[in-house]
């Protein structure tokens, strides 16, 4: 279920731009969306991956303690991590909105999308790929190239619902407990349909 008083990842991502994407809000909703944050420390960060669907059905949710050499590494293997599991939960033609609060990585996702639609599968300008994170570079292309379409918008920090999960994993370590989701589009996501007034005060002999 949706958790009361947080907003939908939805809703987060109908607000944030999609760098090189162009979208309406309520034009573009995905069936699945998925938020990663990936932090760094001295002594240890964390990567944090929210998994929905459209309406705010629980997917999956993740708090990792994960080494990595610096934030934007960091950044990189959580959107890997949150992809792959995302692939083994969703239809591989599932539309997918991505969150992160990485401008360049927004950007080099959603250049990806936009080179796949080509005839020679290249992008207009060479991604930014951190050094230490081609090899979660590749596997995101992999990933992003296997769903049916997919686009990233850029969220602020403060914003990231992902966030609290990449920065405190110990904490948050029960969330890696839950059990196991797997939600197609439209089942238990559907909005509550309420008839008109006209129909719904009428007896069954009007």
């Amino acid at each position: 279920m949706a958790t009361v008083g947080r907003r939908r990842l939805r809703e987060l991502f109908d607000d944030a731009p999609t760098p090189h994407i162009a979208h309406h809000p309520r034009t573009h909703h995905r069936e699945y969306y998925v938020a990663t944050d990936g932090s760094f420390a001295p002594d240890g960060g964390g990567l944090g991956v929210i998994i929905e669907t459209g309406s705010g059905e629980r997917v999956a949710r993740l708090a990792v303690p994960d080494p990595a050499p610096d934030n934007n590494v960091a950044e990189y293997r959580a959107l890997h991590l949150g992809l792959d599991v995302l692939a083994h939960r969703a239809p591989a033609d599932a539309n997918v909105g991505v969150l992160v609060d990485h401008s360049a990585l927004a950007g080099d996702v959603n250049l990806a999308v936009l080179a796949g639609r080509g005839a020679d599968y290249r992008p207009v300008r060479d991604a930014a790929v951190p050094a230490g994170a081609a090899n979660h570079w590749r596997g995101i292309r992999a990933r992003v190239a296997g769903f049916g379409e997919l686009r990233a918008a850029d969220l602020r920090s403060g914003e990231n619902p992902a966030h609290v999960l990449a920065n405190a994993p110990e904490e948050y370590a029960h969330v890696n407990d839950e059990p196991p989701r797997c939600l197609l589009p439209g089942v238990g996501s559907e909005e509550p349909q309420i008839p008109p007034p006209s129909r719904a005060n009428r007896h069954a002999g009007d």
